[in-house]
């Protein structure tokens, strides 16, 4: 990955983390561990589904060009 490319991850992911801490129970947020669960939750249910759709819709296109006469 380019250093362009990294810092503009970088920005999106901090973008991204205010958004689910602002969604965040603060009160589960009180030990490193419950910090720990929050996000692979937050992650499973808000993130990871995004970057599969994300990454099946790319993976489609492809495929359909070569479907097409």
């Amino acid at each position: 990955m380019s250093p362009e490319a990294k810092k503009e991850l970088e920005q999106h992911v901090q973008a991204i983390s205010k958004l689910l801490y602002e969604d965040a129970d603060k009160s589960k947020l009180s030990t490193f561990s419950e910090i720990e669960v929050m996000v692979r939750q937050q992650i499973q249910e808000q993130v990871s589904p995004q970057i599969g759709s994300f990454l099946s819709k790319i993976l489609q296109m492809p495929l359909q060009d070569t479907l097409e006469p």
